[in-house]
């Protein structure tokens, strides 16, 4: 148990590393890496993985475990709920959970079973990012459709309201595709509805 823990937080110190410098590359003086660059890094690191799944998706004496989901991973939801209970206002105007947690429970959907059976490994890379994209998109929407209601409360722009979704729907874009590979013995990996990768 002791490796695993560490095998955990040592996963999630890189991801907060990685998104740390993703999310400061606007700022800086060096460009942005290319949306190419980044999908050649992504298929270059993930195909492996992708293909170690595969085998156990294949695999016919395993079977897919039922679903379960944490709702939005990386302690997203259990930190709100808790922050809710502390801060009235936060429950007053968010609630409880995320606003965007639905969006999460459907990720999960598609993470538990590693999306709609693929066959290759770039199969299963393509899904996972669609996934992620759609992830995003979801929070996005999120937020456009509660932007009046904020708007008022916040005394911010819609269009303000739209550039703090699109910032929180890039965040979680960005953590999903760091701490979401298949094969990496993390609860929220993709694929994780299937045994888990050699």
């Amino acid at each position: 148990m002791g490796k695993m823990i560490k095998k955990c937080y040592y996963s999630i110190i890189s991801a907060v590393a990685l998104l740390v410098i993703s999310a400061t590359w606007g700022y800086g003086t060096e460009p942005a890496p290319s949306e190419s660059r980044l999908d050649g890094l992504e298929r270059s690191l993930e195909l492996g993985r992708h293909e170690r799944l595969l085998v156990e998706i294949q695999n016919p004496d395993h079977s897919l475990s039922p679903f379960t989901t944490d709702g939005c991973s990386g302690g997203l939801s259990v930190g709100w709920q808790y922050l809710s209970e502390k801060i009235t206002f936060l429950e007053t105007a968010h609630g409880d959970l995320p606003p965007w947690e639905f969006c999460c429970v459907g990720h999960d959907r598609l993470y538990h079973t590693a999306g709609e059976r693929p066959v290759t490994a770039e199969m299963s890379f393509t899904a996972r990012r669609q996934a992620d994209e759609a992830l995003r998109s979801c929070v996005i929407e999120v937020g456009l459709s509660r932007a009046p209601e904020l708007s008022e409360q916040y005394e911010l722009s819609v269009e303000e309201l739209r550039q703090v979704y699109q910032v929180i729907g890039n965040l979680m874009y960005r953590a999903v595709r760091i701490g979401g590979v298949p094969c990496s013995g993390l609860p929220w990996r993709w694929g994780y509805g299937w045994p888990q990768c050699d």
